[in-house]
């Protein structure tokens, strides 16, 4: 969901945005402190926003994203023959079909069977070369490309990224990581939105203030009382002002969408970015803004504030996958944008197509300004005009902190974050080690092997079955913990057969009375013990996030031993609150899975 506030009139307004899945019982909050008094300019400030020290990208960074990428290419090859070699299952469906008055249930059966059967040929033309990779894969060599002589010493090695998406170089003093929901609910926590609606309209002066909220169609739609239901009142009562946008996935369409019932339609795919903007003010999360995540469900957030570029960039990207959505009426009907393809209903090939070009627009332009800053900063010869703005206290200081947002969109044949994450998992070298978690363990077959098959060390964080957000639920929804061991059981039998043990270890979190939803991954370069990099925001790691929904997460790159420190107490809290996954672990008895659990998670993994 988004939130925007314009409450002065500029090119990109001032504004608030919130972007999380949406919730059904939370009004959503703006910080009093980030509304700029109506009338108010932003300035656009000189200063760098590249890192220190930019010089063509590290050779080995380049052919590393060359070698991910022409992967990608054979595995998408290789699938082609897997589904033409899957007979077995076809002719399962056909026998499915038969089943009288039940022509979607077989059709989704089928359609589950025939991926089962291209998984099973994936898995068992797994390379015999994996066994051997940590020992014979080469070490990372040193950069020895020329500095920049106009830019400040240093390069860090993960400027490859830039490559992909635009890069903003910050100071550490804009970042601040917080650690509880307790502080991010005081954070977010100021008069409720209608109430500061009503303020603008009561000002003295014409007021700009605009809210834009972007929330996923079926999520936001399940139930009587839903988020829909909760935006109407300020639909109707400030048309003018506030924006609300419904993405509807383009792969739930036809007989499928009329046969699945809610909350399961849900599975096909979502709009699942969580950003939350106030002005020129950042937060990246997983986490949404319904009661739990404000009190006792542990997530990752990172506060950036006053990074005006930042901020240009996510309400772009907001207000571009808003357009190619469904607009909320006050008559809580929805439309789509005058010359835009409807998303189920239109040709899905013309949607995606024109919702790849609206997204990568975004990207593309703020990549490019974001080179030119850098080019006017440190690569012309206003050096006196520098100098001036020093001397009038506009000039920003040499960056030691650099944002990389990492947009995933598969419907859309959008997948940067994979290739960055598949790319960083790559490259870790010997001595290197990976702190990864997520609150629903089932890693795509591509992370899983590069887990394996790579040299760096591997500690993953996962929620033990009783603080996983399905716990207890009603009905089939129950057993999704027990589906989620029985993925972890696997994985840890893996390790243990390859002799891993060492190298990649298993920890589950667990605190009384709590749930966890925590995402992402810090890395440790070999002989540091302060991580320079993480990644945080939305994917969880796993098909769904790779394949199916709409995920940001941003690469946080430091310099600054500050930050490094913050990201490592949020890294040691959340660990100490886990024990070590062994052997004895799957003996406990809520560690016992029912047959048919096992049976049907092979044919549902990849849809939650």
């Amino acid at each position: 969901m988004s939130l925007t506030l314009h409450p002065h009139p500029v090119s990109r307004p001032s504004q608030g945005m919130l972007v999380p899945a949406p919730c059904s019982s939370t009004a959503w909050p703006l910080r009093a402190a980030h509304l700029r008094p109506p009338g108010g300019k932003r300035r656009l400030r000189g200063g760098s926003a590249s890192p220190r020290g930019s010089r063509a990208p590290p050779v080995f960074a380049r052919a590393v994203v060359n070698k991910v990428l022409a992967r990608r290419k054979r595995k998408r090859r290789i699938s082609m023959a897997a589904a033409a070699a899957a007979a077995g299952p076809v002719f399962w469906r056909r026998l499915l079909g038969l089943l009288p008055g039940r022509p979607g249930l077989a059709a989704l059966l089928g359609r589950l069977s025939d991926r089962l059967g291209r998984n099973r040929d994936r898995r068992r033309r797994r390379p015999p070369w994996l066994l051997l990779a940590p020992l014979l894969s080469p070490a990372v060599p040193h950069v020895t490309s020329p500095p920049c002589c106009l830019c400040p010493e240093g390069v860090h090695r993960f400027q490859w990224i830039r490559n992909l998406v635009p890069e903003f170089g910050v100071s550490s003093s804009h970042v601040r990581v917080l650690s509880s929901p307790a502080e991010f609910f005081e954070l977010m926590k100021v008069d409720c939105l209608e109430s500061t609606l009503e303020k603008s309209l009561q000002a003295k002066f014409p007021s700009d203030l605009r809210v834009s909220i972007l929330l996923d169609f079926t999520r936001g739609s399940r139930g009587r009382k839903n988020s829909r239901t909760m935006l109407l009142p300020l639909l109707q009562r400030f048309p003018e002002q506030v924006r609300v946008s419904l993405f509807h996935t383009p792969n739930l369409r036809g007989l499928l969408r009329l046969l699945i019932p809610e909350r399961f339609n849900e599975t096909i795919g979502l709009q699942h970015i969580k950003v939350y903007l106030f002005d020129n003010s950042v937060i990246l999360s997983g986490a949404n803004l319904s009661d739990s995540y404000f009190t006792n469900r542990q997530d990752r957030y990172v506060f950036l504030q006053d990074c005006p570029e930042i901020a240009d960039f996510f309400t772009e990207l907001v207000d571009a996958v808003g357009d190619v959505s469904l607009q909320l009426r006050g008559d809580d009907t929805v439309q789509v944008v005058e010359g835009m393809v409807h998303p189920y209903k239109g040709d899905r090939a013309a949607y995606c197509k024109a919702a790849n070009k609206r997204v990568m627009d975004v990207i593309n332009s703020a990549r490019t300004r974001q080179q030119m800053l850098h080019a006017q900063t440190f690569h012309s010869n206003s050096l006196l005009t520098q100098e001036d703005a020093a001397a009038a206290g506009d000039r920003r200081p040499a960056p030691d902190t650099w944002i990389y947002p990492l947009i995933q969109m598969k419907p859309f044949e959008i997948q940067i974050d994979e290739i960055v994450t598949e790319t960083l998992l790559t490259e870790a070298e010997r001595g290197a080690k990976v702190y990864l978690t997520t609150g629903y363990f089932n890693l795509t077959q591509a992370y899983m092997d590069l887990v394996l098959g790579t040299r760096a060390e591997y500690q993953i964080l996962l929620a033990s079955p009783e603080v996983n957000g399905f716990f207890g639920a009603k009905g089939v929804a129950g057993a999704i913990p027990a589906a989620y061991v029985h993925i972890e059981r696997q994985f840890y039998s893996e390790v243990c057969s390859l002799g891993q043990q060492e190298r990649v270890q298993l920890q589950e979190y667990w605190r009384r009375g709590w749930t966890f939803h925590a995402k992402g991954l810090w890395l440790y370069l070999a002989g540091s013990s302060l991580p320079c990099l993480t990644l945080i925001g939305s994917p969880n790691f796993g098909y769904r996030s790779v394949h199916r929904d709409l995920e940001a997460q941003i690469a946080i790159v430091t310099e600054s031993r500050a930050l490094q420190q913050q990201l490592h107490q949020e890294q040691e809290q959340l660990y100490l609150r886990s024990g070590v996954v062994s052997s004895a672990t799957f003996e406990q008895p809520s560690r016992q899975v029912k047959l048919w659990v096992k049976m049907v998670t092979p044919l549902i993994k990849n849809f939650f």
